[in-house]
């Protein structure tokens, strides 16, 4: 991973933002997460509904209710912060040939999905499961390549530290999945970490936070579809694309990280 400059000044609009102290941006993660995981704990009791993904209910109770009270939140902390133009838009390019990163992912995102499994689905599941992928999409990334990696540059972090920090607390707030998933938590966490640095690559070579968010959407989605929406579904062996695209984007970026950023100007 290069470590470059700190780039230019944060600003919106020509002025200073607001800044958030990094133990505040922790008090927002840790209330973000809050959200997900207690409510959906809270959801799996209330009510007499199915709390898994394999009917259109589930996916709601599940993943919709928890999820999109998480991404309101996001961005009503974006909101209050006066953060809406560095958060959405990126203004530390990256070199060209960086675009082999959201490509990548996406082509091995598409060959990932297990699509005889959603077959045997209706097309509202389909469309419940694949909206509730991009409220994952559009919230971790609103919150750690968003206000997390703002909140890490207003703070003066070279861009190398703002894409370890950024990545390494992504990564470590999923070790909360242990709730559910106990020790398997722990080489996701590792996995998620790598995940957050090639979405942080794609914030930045994208000049927004958008392809980043659509694309991480994806990626869920094509995960899910292989290993959770069936009744006792084994995993498609086409997911292993997915493992596929960590290893050839992380080959890639090793080779060519000290290309990473721009040439100086002269």
């Amino acid at each position: 991973m290069s470590t470059p400059s700190s780039g230019p000044d944060v600003t919106s609009g020509g002025e200073p933002l607001r800044p958030l102290a990094l133990w505040q941006f922790g008090v927002v993660v840790v209330v973000y997460l809050a959200i997900i995981q207690l409510g959906g704990l809270v959801l799996s009791r209330v009510g007499d509904h199915d709390d898994d993904l394999t009917t259109v209910e589930g996916v709601l109770w599940s993943m919709w209710l928890p999820l999109g009270v998480a991404l309101v939140f996001t961005y009503a902390v974006v909101a209050a912060l006066g953060w809406w133009r560095p958060v959405l838009r990126d203004d530390r390019p990256v070199r060209r040939w960086l675009w082999v990163v959201p490509v990548v992912f996406l082509l091995c995102s598409l060959v990932a999905v297990d699509y005889g499994a959603l077959s045997e689905k209706s097309v509202g599941f389909v469309l419940a499961l694949f909206l509730a992928t991009q409220l994952v999409g559009w919230g971790e990334e609103g919150m750690f390549r968003g206000i997390g990696v703002t909140a890490l540059r207003v703070h003066g972090l070279t861009e190398g530290k703002v894409a370890l920090w950024s990545s390494v607390v992504f990564g470590a707030v999923h070790l909360t999945n242990a709730i559910g998933h106990g020790a398997q938590a722990i080489p996701q966490a590792l996995a998620v970490s790598f995940a957050g640095y090639f979405f942080y690559l794609t914030r930045r070579v994208s000049g927004g936070n958008v392809v980043n968010s659509v694309l991480h959407g994806l990626f869920d989605f094509s995960l899910l579809t292989g290993t959770a929406i069936l009744v006792d579904q084994e995993t498609y062996l086409g997911s292993l694309a997915a493992v596929a695209a960590y290893l050839v984007v992380g080959l890639v970026v090793l080779v060519g990280r000290r290309r990473i950023e721009p040439v100086p100007a002269t």
